[in-house]
């Protein structure tokens, strides 16, 4: 059988398995039964998967003959919210929902265990599977890569795949060149000094300074980048006070960064700061900005990701692989990977079939899981060209 055929051979497999992570989500680091989940399945594969950093998996297989070391990557963690999909392997929980598709990516990669075990003596290096934590708090890629991911055996080419519910079911797109936005995200906490609401002479309000902030930081976008530049800030978060006649002590702000390039990503980093320092100066309040988390943009290296763009076309059809996708302003921390080797990523799309195609991270959403046999497929067929290509 040919590596699609492999792949179809395990379908149902990659579903069951899919299934059973889809209803035991969890958050962040906490994966304990995600990982003891991982742990058994490719134990009964023939791996002995490690232990990498919190709550990271990491499995090898291949290097019977020598050769180069690729990197496959699936992350593992869910979104704190609760499933409204109607699917009858849906959450039980209230806290915790697949709703971005980690569970696919992680049943597709232990698909492609399976297979890369079955044909380890056809490997002509080492496949690294690297089974992730925490991609939605943009912590866990970091975690896993100061953990020591990228050697033992040394990784020298890396990619990943992420369904998207918009996208044709089964279809593979990718972007030559940035793909996704740098994402960091930061709390600002404004010091006033509270009082009676009647008395605001003797107060000095958090809540005004945080209005005046939430204003001001627009202008870094609308004034200070260049119109050819991309640049997002948005403030996802304004809490201060309980009480309707008291002017509070302090106010919190959260949001986030998202560019495509540093020079301007450190830019508004910067104006950040000096914005809120000023404003909060100006009404004689303190302020302080703190970054929670931070990941670079997730740029694809050119040739790795023609490389790979070939042999997928080769593997699926030139109907099913394409070039076109426009960067996403989104985030994704596997650019901490791409930004230590040479690396691709695609999109798989997972459109369901009557059923709206809804986008990343909503309540409602389903991922048709036909495309998650071509996933597997890619997986396998782009890291065996890659090796076969770099002996």
């Amino acid at each position: 059988m040919d590596i699609l055929e492999r792949a179809q051979a395990l379908r149902d497999e990659i579903i069951e398995n899919r299934r059973w992570l889809h209803a035991h989500p969890e958050l962040g680091f906490a994966l304990d039964n995600t990982v003891g989940f991982v742990k058994e399945k490719l134990r009964s594969y023939g791996y002995t998967p490690v232990d990498c950093g919190d709550h990271g998996v990491v499995a090898t297989v291949g290097g019977r003959h020598g050769g180069k070391c690729i990197l496959i990557r699936g992350d593992m963690d869910a979104l704190p919210m609760k499933e409204e999909s109607g699917l009858p392997f849906a959450a039980a929980c209230d806290n915790a929902a697949h709703t971005c598709g980690h569970d696919t990516h992680t049943a597709m990669l232990l698909g492609a265990a399976k297979l890369l075990k079955e044909m380890e003596d056809e490997l002509p290096g080492t496949v690294k599977l690297m089974f992730q934590p925490a991609e939605e708090l943009i912590a866990g890629a970091k975690n896993m890569v100061d953990s020591g991911v990228l050697e033992n055996p040394h990784v020298d080419a890396a990619f990943g795949i992420h369904t998207m519910a918009m996208l044709p079911c089964g279809q593979l797109h990718y972007s030559r060149g940035p793909m996704f936005a740098s994402c960091d995200l930061f709390t600002i906490t404004v010091k006033g000094h509270g009082g009676h609401g009647s008395q605001p002479q003797n107060s000095i309000d958090p809540i005004v300074v945080g209005s005046h902030l939430v204003t001001a930081l627009q202008t870094i976008n609308a004034r200070e980048i260049s119109p050819k530049d991309v640049a997002v800030l948005t403030i996802g978060s304004f809490q201060s006070g309980s009480a309707c006649n008291v002017i509070p002590e302090s106010a919190k702000l959260m949001g986030s960064i998202r560019t495509f390039d540093p020079e301007v990503r450190a830019l508004v980093r910067r104006r950040l700061c000096e914005i809120t320092a000023g404003t909060a100066s100006t009404f004689r309040a303190e302020a302080a900005v703190d970054f929670l988390s931070e990941t670079a943009p997730l740029v694809t290296d050119l040739p790795t990701m023609d490389l790979l763009g070939v042999s997928l076309r080769a593997l699926f059809g030139a109907n099913t692989v394409f070039d076109d996708l426009p960067p996403f302003s989104g985030s994704e921390d596997f650019a901490y990977v791409t930004s230590a080797v040479p690396s691709g990523f695609f999109v798989l799309g997972g459109a369901p079939e009557d059923y709206p195609a809804l986008p990343q991270h909503n309540p409602r959403i389903r991922f048709n899981e036909d495309a998650l046999v071509n996933g597997t497929a890619a997986y396998v067929g782009g890291a065996l060209a890659w090796l076969k290509a770099n002996p």
